[in-house]
């Protein structure tokens, strides 16, 4: 194992990493007698150490993101997929079930997408677990198509916020953090997409309370403040709803599990 290719591939990958280290010399050093003191079986964890110092995660926690957006996709690809081939007479147009089919589609190539970067990164993905879509029977999804859309629409959102959530966690991995942006703006077409479906506009205002059900999903959308600036007070033409709209709200991953947990199967 060449230590010096490795540390030349890092540091292409990331050119900072040595300003979190102390210097690329320091860390040479480090390693310097790594074949006389470690087996080589063990360079792969003090490499691991080394990550954890410069970023504060391991390999090991950026497959822990993966995990968690593979979750939210087997969510939103069984939800597509159940609602178009078993409740497709609930659908009262045709364009609206190929709409709802073009994104059962897509959701289900994110799953595989996200199986395959796991994989990649030598871990096994998660089983996809059994979904319960009326939350415990709170919801009547599958009995109307107001109450689907609105379902949908909570799920692209939620799966639009929480993808910006997770998205420094994977900055140092440029591969996977690009693998997690290509769905990101998927979701978020998507979520546009169902508002328009349900006669609303495109984007999210404020907290958008229209379906106390799952209101969790925006909780925290009603921020008009953006790095110590007050939106609103840039111009007359800019009030609340407008400032809402503008920027979307990070999800964290307990907000998103809180938002998922009901529709999980117990």
């Amino acid at each position: 194992m060449d230590l010096q290719n490795i540390f030349t591939a890092i540091e292409k990958t990331d050119p900072e990493i040595y300003q979190r280290l102390d210097t690329r010399r320091s860390a040479m050093k480090s390693f310097a007698n790594v074949g006389k003191v470690l087996a080589m079986s063990a360079i792969p964890l003090a490499l691991g150490s080394m990550f954890k110092k410069a970023y504060g995660r391991t390999p090991a926690d950026v497959v822990a993101v993966l995990q968690f957006a593979l979750l939210l996709e087997h969510l939103e690809a069984e939800f597509y997929t159940k609602a178009t081939t078993q409740y497709s007479g609930l659908f009262p147009t045709t364009a609206a079930l190929g709409a709802f089919q073009t994104i059962a589609a897509h959701e289900v190539a994110h799953v595989k997408l996200l199986q395959d970067t796991i994989k990649a990164l030598s871990s096994t993905p998660a089983d996809k677990p059994t979904f319960d879509f009326t939350a415990g029977g709170t919801l009547d999804t599958f009995d109307k198509y107001t109450t689907l859309l609105t379902v949908a629409q909570a799920f692209e959102d939620a799966g639009v916020r929480a993808y910006k959530g997770q998205a420094g966690n994977l900055q140092e991995n440029k591969t996977v953090l690009t693998v997690a942006l290509q769905i990101h703006s998927v979701e978020a077409r998507h979520a546009a997409h169902i508002r328009r479906m349900r006669g609303l506009k495109g984007w999210i205002t404020g907290k958008n309370n229209d379906f106390a059900g799952i209101q969790s999903t925006y909780d925290g959308e009603e921020v008009a403040v953006q790095e110590g600036v007050t939106i609103t007070g840039i111009n007359t033409a800019v009030n609340l709803a407008a400032a809402t709209e503008s920027f979307d709200e990070p999800l964290d991953k307990d907000a998103v599990t809180a938002i998922v947990t009901p529709f999980l199967a117990s």
